[in-house]
């Protein structure tokens, strides 16, 4: 396994680009991937 791997990200909306990079690095041979965000754009209420 791989090393541990923490995907920081300023603003996150539906989490799409997120899942893709966390998949890369997992396709890759990363260990266990973290996510870390500022903040989360709310949907239109």
């Amino acid at each position: 396994m791989g090393r541990p791997i923490l995907l920081v990200d300023d603003v996150m909306t539906s989490g799409a680009t997120l899942m893709a990079c966390a998949q890369a690095c997992l396709d890759a041979g990363s260990g266990p991937v973290r996510v870390l965000t500022l903040a989360r754009a709310a949907k239109d209420a």
